[in-house]
This record gives C-alpha cells, sequence and structure tokens, in this order.
C-alpha cells in the first residue's frame, strides 16, 4: 500500500493567502455597495439598483466563504479524517444557488420595466457606475489568481458579476446620453443577468458533482486507468476511484493486480510517479495484489 501526499507547508500558505484576499475584497464590497445603493435611488437607475443588490448578496456570499476558507484550514481530527475542506464546497453550493436567485430577480424587474422605461439620471449614475468598476477591478483581481478551489471561484463569480453590472450601468449610461435609449437600462440589465445565470448554474453542477464523489472534470478516469494497466509488472487494475474533496487537488485509490515480473515497491514507485507527472494527482492510496488473490479470498 502506497500513500502520497501533497506538503501541508504550501496548502496551509495558499489557504492564509486566499483568507487574506477574501477579507479585502469583503471590505471594497460592502463599503461600495453602501455607494451604490445611494446612487441608484438617487438617479432611479435600475441597473445600478441591480448591481447595488447583487453587491449587498455578495457581502453575505464573501463572509459565508471567507468562513469556509477559514474553517478549511482546520486539520484533520478523529472524526474528520479528511479534514473540513468540504466545507468550502457546501459554500460553493449555497453561493451558486444564491447567484441564480439573484439573477432571476433582477430578469423579472428588468422584464417589467422594459415596458415602460423611467427616466434616469445618466450623469449620476455614470459617475457612480465608473467607482464601481474601479473597485470590482480589484476585487477580481485580488480574486482571480487565487481560484484554486470552488468556494473562491464562487467569491470570484460574485465579483465578476458586480464589474458586468458596473461596465452594463456605464453603457446604459452612454446609450441614454447619446440617444435618450431608457429601454437600455433594463435591456442591459436582462443580459447581465443572463450572464451571471449561466456562470452560477455551472457551479451548481460542479459542487453537486464533488460532493457526490465524482471524478474531476479535468480528468478521464478510463485514461488513468489504462496508463496504469500499461506499467510493467501489472496485469489489471480494479476498483479504481477518482474524486476531490475541495474540488480542485485530486484524490485516487486503486487496487493493482501483480504479474511477478516486478517487486511491488517498483510498481508503487512507477505508478507514484506517473500519476503525479501525467496527471497531477498527488495523493494516492494503491493497494498491489498478486494474481491469485480474489481467487484466494472467493475460496475462504
Amino acid at each position: 500500500m502506497a500513500h502520497r501526499h501533497p506538503a501541508p507547508g504550501e496548502n496551509e500558505r495558499r489557504n492564509r493567502r486566499t483568507t487574506g484576499r477574501l477579507a479585502i475584497v469583503l471590505g471594497l464590497t460592502a463599503g461600495f455597495a453602501l455607494v451604490e445603493l445611494a446612487g441608484g435611488l438617487m438617479a432611479n437607475s435600475l441597473a445600478l439598483l441591480a448591481d447595488a443588490g447583487h453587491m449587498a448578496a455578495d457581502m453575505m456570499a464573501l463572509c459565508l466563504a471567507l468562513l469556509a476558507a477559514w474553517t478549511a484550514r482546520r486539520p484533520p481530527d478523529q472524526a474528520r479524517t479528511y479534514g473540513y475542506r468540504r466545507v468550502e464546497i457546501l459554500a460553493a453550493l449555497f453561493n451558486g444557488v444564491a447567484l441564480i436567485v439573484i439573477a432571476l430577480l433582477i430578469l423579472l424587474e428588468a422584464w417589467e420595466r422594459m415596458a415602460q422605461p423611467p427616466e434616469v439620471a445618466v450623469g449620476l449614475m455614470a459617475m457612480v457606475a465608473t467607482g464601481g468598476l474601479a473597485v470590482n477591478l480589484v476585487a477580481a483581481w485580488l480574486l482571480h489568481s487565487q481560484q484554486l478551489g470552488m468556494n473562491v471561484r464562487a467569491a470570484y463569480l460574485h465579483v465578476l458579476g458586480d464589474l458586468l453590472g458596473s461596465v452594463g450601468a456605464l453603457l446604459a449610461a452612454g446609450l441614454m446620453a447619446l440617444f435618450g435609449w431608457y429601454w437600455a437600462d433594463p435591456a442591459i440589465s436582462i443580459v447581465i443577468g443572463g450572464v451571471i445565470v449561466f456562470s452560477a448554474v455551472r457551479l451548481v453542477l460542479d459542487s453537486v458533482n464533488v460532493l457526490l464523489e465524482g471524478a474531476p472534470a479535468h480528468l478521464d478516469t478510463e485514461e488513468v486507468r489504462a496508463c496504469l494497466a500499461r506499467l510493467d509488472g501489472v496485469s489489471g487494475v480494479h476498483d479504481l476511484h477518482l474524486w476531490s474533496l475541495g474540488g480542485n487537488a485530486p484524490l485516487l485509490s486503486a487496487h493493482l493486480v501483480l504479474d511477478d515480473s516486478r517487486p511491488s515497491a517498483g510498481v508503487l514507485r512507477s505508478a507514484t510517479s506517473i500519476l503525479q507527472e501525467r496527471f497531477g494527482i498527488d495523493h494516492t492510496t494503491l493497494q498491489t495484489e498478486p494474481p491469485d488473490f480474489n481467487v484466494i479470498n472467493a475460496l475462504e
């Protein structure tokens, strides 16, 4: 039996960096959500109000993501031998569902406003949207390089939705100022809502796949099985399982049937090496069996 694990120090540094950046983004989002809410009410802009509502929801989502990232740093114990990484997946699933609900509410309000678009204070709307764009660009930059798990990916999608909202509000303000197209405000809100729904649905499906112990999307189980089966000294592979805890680092367990042409230690070294180098699987659990192992077990 062979086990291979990633270096704990590297994971700890990555988690600390991630929680720090989540905290900064939370502060930026909370501060500007109040500014955008006031600006949206004063300008009578649905695009701004929709983005303000989205940012307010993002505050809760980021709080949840921050709490999940902090909890996931807890080391394994007797009750949770794998640790607490799955907390991040639960947070990602919740945030994904919240994104869909928010987007649907935006779409409903925008559709109602399309019939009778109200007048909008374009200048104020543009000023607030410009500030929102700057804040969201900084927040997106902070989280983009940290997308190592679904929890941070969920937070990033929230921020990306805010960024799209700011861009859309600026575009709507430009169309209204140049052509008087007040329908552009709800129309662009519909486009933004559709983009958010599409991204959120993918996030929810990926989260469910992790909770169901599904194989990571970037790995082909049959390709991994065939690669192990081609190793010198291996005559068969069975009970192969691929899954992940936090949606990023894959785990593998498998039984390798040996043909007695090589020592089991050599087979294990070859198997763990190729799994790491070719597939990026650092955590492996491999059991080696002699050719007659299953026959003997059946007779017993």
